[in-house]
């Protein structure tokens, strides 16, 4: 009888596994051998063209239906992606939870970009609950999804006990004056985000009294771009350091509520006003108040 031993593929030699990887690229790589087991998954993570793999781009990629599955347990114990960009593809509220789980044992990856995806308020809980444990994402950009404002409060309690984000992208998220609030309110404790993009929203004039109040002990950069009359910007004025203000009808009274804010400010350093209904004599108005301060205003 033959004693001759069978050497299964779990089992091979690891230089032995570094020859097949070497005809598989990054991608192939990520999604076959990762989480085969923990010794693979030791190999896959010492291999030395996978440790300069530090940024996933699937920019439309047009994911299929599992494919978020597969990322997420790849992203599980992967120690080398830092970046990953996965705009516009189709990802909901299942695809996001899966990539939640991930972010939970994660330790590497800094940014995530998902703008342009389907991720409602499930979804965003999903997310959140995963940023209450995270420790290394500074960067989450959402941009473009459908969080609403059940979806901006699971986000406010994570950002209560967040210590790690610093920048938050949520334009155009059909968020009101209670997500608002809800983000208000998680800005109170907050004290790490340095930045809130959240244009394209209708949090209103109640809205940014919530978001103002909130700021007024905490100096965030919050980019607003539209759907908030300079009447109110004398809330948020005393804190931030970069207002951006785009295309948002602001005329010769705005101009002047605008003024009146900026007048005695310490802090602000650049304005943003570009494609506004702005005229001489407003830009004028404006030089006048500031010639005193060191901010910059940007007319175009």
């Amino acid at each position: 009888m033959s004693n001759r031993s069978t050497t299964t593929f779990l089992m091979l030699p690891v230089e032995l596994v570094y020859r097949i990887l070497d005809d598989l690229d990054d991608l192939k790589i990520l999604w076959s051998m990762s989480n085969v087991c923990q010794r693979f998954n030791n190999i896959v993570n010492s291999y030395d063209r996978f440790q300069a793999f530090t940024t996933l781009n699937l920019y439309y990629y047009r994911l299929e239906y599992d494919t978020p599955k597969q990322l997420g347990d790849a992203l599980r114990h992967n120690k080398t992606l830092t970046t990953v960009y996965l705009a516009g593809n189709r990802i909901g509220d299942v695809e996001a939870q899966h990539l939640g789980y991930a972010l939970r044992y994660n330790t590497t990856l800094t940014m995530l970009d998902l703008k342009g995806n389907q991720i409602g308020n499930v979804g965003a809980r999903h997310l959140g609950d995963a940023l209450r444990c995270n420790t290394t994402l500074t960067m989450l950009d959402l941009e473009g999804n459908k969080i609403g404002d059940f979806g901006a409060h699971h986000l406010g309690v994570a950002l209560r006990h967040n210590k790690k984000l610093t920048t938050l992208d949520l334009r155009l998220n059909q968020i009101g004056t209670v997500g608002a609030r809800h983000l208000g309110d998680a800005l109170r404790h907050n004290k790490t985000l340095t930045t809130l993009h959240l244009g394209g929203n209708k949090i209103g004039t109640v809205g940014a009294r919530h978001l103002g109040d909130a700021l007024r002990h905490n100096k965030i950069v919050l980019i607003l771009c539209s759907h908030v009359s300079c009447f109110h910007l004398y809330f948020f004025i005393k804190t931030l350091t970069t207002l951006h203000l785009e295309n948002n009808n602001i005329r010769a009274v705005g101009v002047r509520h605008l003024g009146d804010a900026l007048r005695h400010n310490k802090t602000l350093t650049t304005l943003h006003l570009e494609n506004n209904k702005i005229g001489y004599s407003e830009e004028q108005y404006f030089r006048d108040v500031l010639r005193y301060s060191t901010a910059s205003v940007v007319f175009s």
